[in-house]
């Protein structure tokens, strides 16, 4: 499924098998989660991509061809690709454990041909082992919704009290690991989103809410899923003095003025850039340990636009993934 031009709905194409250069392996697709970063992709709102560009970073498949070079990855070998495809390894930011910020860095699906497609081709060094415990359609959130969202709780330290704004993917997840860990989450949904709530209380939140009202108490730590810049002052204003308010997404509408009150009082607010491979290797081993479940939306991967559609519009409980071998109309087959 090919982006022609952002704006325009993905296009199915026929294109040739893409063919694996040295360090990278080739790989046929059993699932490929859809993450909000592919709609900012598609409408337009992420600068500058590739050209057609197959999007889709969340590549869940099985290594068909390794390229010269490759360590640890074999033929048959099941692998999951995230969004980072590759750093330089030479800048100040990878050489200190920050690849997520390196100013050369290469995204899946963004500057390099994604997995809403049969094959992808990927840096053997960037691609992670996936746990035993899920099937492929289960592990494809894991990918970026689990690892941004875990990254995310880790910026939001020893915090007890989470506030979760924007019940999606990621929140789905963070939640249950957050409640796994002893700490007490509570979920800021659309106002009206009645299923959402409901959603997010049937995975352990113990406060379900409309995002654009008060918390029910003060916060220790908010994490911000949804792309609205509004909710930045909504959230600082939940947390209680020496509280983080973390902005978990890749791009987001315009930060509104607010009074400086809101930030004192040794407030912190950050962003969440990217991932590190290093956070694939503490998140995916301990989200199979902790049991984390992932609640899936299949769909064929000629419907990838009414999946993207379908995130657009809210009307995805949990992660939607795109199945390659599905046929269209039966996305189970």
């Amino acid at each position: 499924m090919l982006l022609e031009r952002p704006g325009s709905p993905l296009a199915a194409a026929d294109v040739d098998p893409p063919a694996p250069g040295p360090g990278e392996v080739r790989i046929e697709v059993a699932a490929c989660g859809v993450c909000r970063t592919d709609l900012h992709v598609v409408d337009g709102e992420l600068p500058d991509p590739k050209l057609p560009l197959i999007p889709g970073h969340q590549i869940v498949g099985r290594v068909l061809e390794v390229g010269e070079g490759v360590e640890g990855f074999a033929v048959g070998d099941r692998v999951g690709v995230p969004w980072l495809a590759w750093t330089c390894g030479e800048c100040e930011f990878c050489r200190t454990g920050r690849e997520n910020l390196c100013d050369r860095a290469r995204f899946t699906g963004y500057n390099v041909d994604g997995g809403y497609a049969e094959e992808a081709v990927a840096d053997a060094r960037f691609c992670f082992p996936l746990p035993e415990e899920y099937e492929d359609v289960q592990a494809a959130p894991l990918l970026c919704a689990g690892l941004i969202g875990h990254r995310a709780l880790r910026m939001a330290g020893d915090a007890h009290r989470i506030g979760l704004y924007g019940f999606g993917a990621s929140a789905h997840i963070v939640c249950q690991i957050a409640r796994h860990e002893g700490r007490r989450v509570f979920a800021f949904v659309r106002r009206g989103d009645e299923e959402a709530a409901a959603f997010a209380r049937e995975l352990g939140a113990e406060w379900a809410g409309p995002s654009d009202g008060p918390s029910p108490e003060p916060l220790d730590a908010a994490i911000i899923f949804a792309p609205a810049g509004a909710l930045v002052p909504a959230a600082l204003a939940a947390v209680e003095r020496g509280g983080t308010v973390v902005c978990a997404g890749i791009h987001m509408s315009d930060i509104p003025s607010f009074p400086y009150e809101l930030l004192w009082g040794e407030r912190v607010l950050r962003s969440v850039a990217n991932l590190t491979r290093e956070d694939g290797r503490l998140f995916l081993p301990a989200a199979a340990a902790a049991g984390i479940h992932t609640e899936v939306n299949a769909y064929a991967l000629d419907d990838a636009n009414r999946a993207l559609s379908d995130l657009r519009g809210g009307r995805v409980r949990g992660a939607a993934v795109l199945l390659p071998a599905a046929s269209n109309g039966d996305p189970d087959a």
